[in-house]
C-alpha cells in the first residue's frame, strides 16, 4: 500500500471511530510507528485530523476531550511558563479560586510552601499538590467527580461557589477564541466554571497558545468577563490584538 492510500485509510478511521492510535495503526496496516506518526503528520498538516498524544482525531471535532495525563504532558514547557508567570498575581494573604486544569495545577505545585493564602477549588489534583502546604486555608468544594477530569461539579458545586467571594480566579480553559470566549467539552464543567468566574473579583485565564481558535461543545464566558490572559508567545499576533481589544490584558511568556 502506497502512503497516499494509507493515509486515506487512516482519515477514514479516524472519522469512523473519532480517534486512531498510533501503535494500533502500525499493526494493523504491518509499517513502523515513525511511518505511521509521518502520515499523521502530513495528515494534520493538510489540516484533516489534529494530533493528540499517542495518535489523532479528525480535525474539528468538538466533542472530544483528553484525559488528566494525555493534558498534562501536552506543551508542558509553555504551562511551566505560564505557571512560573501567574505566581506573580496571587494576592498577598488572599483569597483565590483554582479550576480544574493541568496548567492551574502546575500553578498550585509552584506555589511555595509558607504562602500564607486562602485557596479554594473543585480539582481533587490541585487540592492534592496543597494538602500539605501548612500556611494554606485550603477548602475543598464537592460535588460529583467527573472520572476524567477529577473536578468536582453539578449542584453541591455550583451551591459551594455561590456562596463566596475570591479576590483572584485562576481559570483554566480547553479552547478560546476572541469571539466565541472561553469552551470547554463538557456541559456540567462549563456550569461550575461559570459560577467560579461570578464568585470572583478578578479574572486570570491560563492557557498554552494550542486552545487558541479550539472552540469546544460549551460556551463558559467571554473575553469581556477576563481581565488577563497569561499563554505563551505561540499566541498569533492578530489574536492577541482581538482579545486585548475585548479589554483583556494579555502577557506572553
Amino acid at each position: 500500500m502506497y502512503a497516499p492510500e494509507r493515509q486515506q485509510e487512516i482519515l477514514r478511521l479516524a472519522r469512523e471511530v473519532g480517534r486512531v492510535e498510533v501503535l494500533s495503526l502500525a499493526e494493523q496496516f504491518q509499517v513502523t510507528a515513525e511511518t505511521v506518526r509521518r502520515d499523521l503528520t502530513a495528515l494534520d498538516r493538510a489540516g484533516l485530523v489534529r494530533r493528540v498524544h499517542g495518535g489523532a482525531i479528525p480535525a474539528g471535532r468538538l466533542d472530544f476531550e483528553p484525559d488528566l495525563t494525555e493534558r498534562e504532558s501536552t506543551a508542558a514547557d509553555e504551562k511551566d511558563r505560564i505557571a512560573a508567570a501567574a505566581l506573580a498575581e496571587l494576592p498577598d494573604g488572599g483569597s483565590v479560586i483554582l479550576d480544574a486544569g493541568s496548567t492551574v495545577a502546575r500553578l498550585a505545585a509552584a506555589i511555595p510552601v509558607d504562602t500564607a493564602l486562602t485557596v479554594v477549588t473543585h480539582a481533587l489534583p490541585v487540592a492534592a499538590r496543597l494538602a500539605d502546604h501548612t500556611g494554606i486555608d485550603l477548602h475543598l468544594v464537592g460535588g460529583r467527580v467527573r472520572h476524567r477530569t477529577r473536578a468536582a461539579v453539578d449542584a453541591w458545586a455550583l451551591r459551594a461557589y455561590a456562596e463566596i467571594r475570591a479576590d483572584v480566579l485562576f481559570l483554566a480553559t480547553n479552547g478560546f477564541t476572541a469571539d466565541g470566549g472561553l469552551t470547554t467539552p463538557d456541559l456540567a464543567e462549563a456550569a461550575v466554571k461559570r459560577a467560579a468566574v461570578a464568585a470572583a473579583r478578578r479574572v486570570v485565564v491560563l492557557a498554552d497558545s494550542s486552545k487558541s481558535g479550539q472552540e469546544q461543545f460549551a460556551r463558559f464566558g467571554s473575553f469581556a468577563e477576563v481581565d488577563l490572559l497569561i499563554t505563551d508567545r505561540g499566541l498569533a499576533l492578530e489574536d492577541k490584538a482581538a482579545i486585548e481589544a475585548a479589554g483583556t490584558e494579555v502577557v506572553l511568556v
